[in-house]
């Protein structure tokens, strides 16, 4: 599937700015990205880098200009924002705003539109990301993979809860926030923590990444926790003390915010 000649972005933040410097990254993978003035540091400095992207004070302007468009507007003004732009009737629009519901974005366009959602998260940017995709569409699969790997999924269902999941990325480095912390209060500096803990952490992504894919999770767990060892003890208290169970609790309340 061709990749779009001209992207457009409505809404400037942190996903746009990912995204942009993923598609722009060389080799460059489109000729052509607009994105909107909202958030004008980002917008200016997207424009200053890449000789690419066209910076428009009108999001019409956008619609208009671009056979793909990518709505990157926070939930709260996501409605006043799309409801004044006009549509064409098979024009591809990836939505990106975060827990709004695939019926009111149509609602909103009012257009009969090629509409996919997507959750992009920050890696894009190093084309590294893996991002969820509903429902299945070739054009939008094309565009995440090259920003790293896109998972289509079949029903909202399997959508909502890979964006569930997602919501783990706060809470990852907040572990290794508040290891650093304790290493800190016990007389080990913070700076040398963070040295020590960042490359830990990335060498077990990795031993997760390489694993074939019907080895389990738990059995890596098991694998690193020699019996009656640290691994084991820490992992052991973590659930025993209610880790475990707060973790699923907080995966169903937002999967419950999401899904509503």
């Amino acid at each position: 599937m061709p990749l779009p000649q001209k992207i457009g972005f409505i809404g400037t933040g942190a996903i746009t700015d990912a995204m942009v410097r993923g598609l722009l990254a060389k080799p460059a993978a489109v000729p052509h990205v607009m994105v909107s003035m909202r958030s004008a540091d980002i917008s200016a400095a997207l424009a200053a880098e890449f000789p690419q992207v066209l910076v428009s004070n009108d999001n019409q302007a956008i619609v208009d200009g671009c056979d793909t468009v990518v709505l990157a507007i926070r939930p709260q003004i996501a409605e006043e924002v799309i409801r004044p732009l006009r549509f064409r009737d098979g024009q591809r629009v990836i939505s990106v705003v975060a827990a709004t519901g695939r019926q009111a974005l149509l609602d909103w366009i009012g257009a009969d539109v090629e509409l996919t959602q997507a959750i992009p998260l920050p890696f894009v940017s190093r084309r590294k990301g893996v991002t969820a995709v509903y429902p299945p569409d070739e054009g939008t699969a094309a565009i995440f993979n090259v920003l790293g790997n896109a998972v289509e999924c079949e029903t909202k269902a399997e959508y909502d809860l890979l964006a569930a999941a997602s919501a783990l990325m706060a809470t990852y480095f907040g572990i290794m926030h508040s290891t650093t912390e304790w290493l800190a209060e016990n007389g080990f500096p913070e700076e040398k923590g963070r040295a020590y803990l960042t490359p830990l952490f990335a060498g077990l992504a990795e031993t997760a990444a390489l694993a074939e894919n019907d080895v389990k999770f738990i059995d890596m767990s098991r694998g690193f926790a020699t019996r009656g060892g640290l691994n084991e003890q820490v992992f052991q208290d973590f659930d025993s003390e209610g880790g475990t169970n707060a973790l699923r609790q907080a995966l169903d309340n937002v999967l419950k915010r999401i899904a509503s």
